[in-house]
Parts: structure tokens; sequence; C-alpha cells
């Protein structure tokens, strides 16, 4: 058994392009529109992906408080950390920082439509 994907709705399916594969760096896998309009997009990693929902005709409302934050494994947090900040300017939530009890380090940064983004860096 393993995770797949998490599905989240967005406001804007090429803000979300913009900040989640260009400005932090994962890939577009593959994307469809189904039979009700909503276009599809899936954006991810080696793993898991992100199933990020759009309807052209209007989302539903979208509440980024009911999702605590989603997780992103990177190379350098401070290097993606950098290159968010300068690409997609977001708000910041968490400069980054070194949790030596858990051996990473890590960095919070909200994404479009208000999800926080955490950026983690496994240290040896």
């Amino acid at each position: 058994m393993d995770v797949i994907h998490t599905a989240l709705w967005v406001s804007d399916i090429e803000q979300t392009r913009d900040f989640y594969v260009d400005a932090l760096g994962l890939r577009e896998k593959w994307s469809f529109t189904g039979d009700d309009g909503v276009e599809n997009v899936y954006i991810g990693g080696d793993n898991a992906e992100f199933q990020f929902k759009y309807d052209p005709e209007g989302s539903p409302e979208i509440d980024s408080g009911s999702v605590a934050h989603v997780a992103v494994g990177v190379d350098s947090t401070d290097e993606t950390f950098d290159r968010l900040v300068e690409r997609a300017d977001p708000p910041i939530r968490t400069e980054p920082t070194t949790m030596v009890d858990i051996g990473c380090r890590v960095a919070f940064v909200e994404g479009p439509d208000g999800y926080v983004v955490e950026l983690v860096e496994e240290l040896e």
C-alpha cells in the first residue's frame, strides 16, 4: 500500500503551475479534463503527487485553513526557499531553520490559494 496523491481545489490553474512547477521545481506528470469540465493537473516528484482540481466555471470555495500544510522534500531548503521568494514572492510563514531533533532543515511558505507548503531537507 502507498500514498498516491492528494487532491486540492485551486482557483487559478496557471498560477498553480507557475508556483509548483516553475518556482518550486516539481514536475507536471499528467492532466485531463473530466466530463464535468473540471481540469485535473497532477504535479509531483518521484513518489506522490498533488492532484490540482480547477473548474473554469467556478471552483468550490477554497478553505486552505482546512489543510494544515503539505510537505515537499527538497535537496536544499535554503536554495529552494530563495528561489521561491525570488520567483513567486510567497508570504513567508517560517524562514529556513534546522530541526536538530528530527534531522531536517525546514521552511514554510504560503502557496497559491493559501495552502502552506513545508520545504523539508533531510540532513545527514
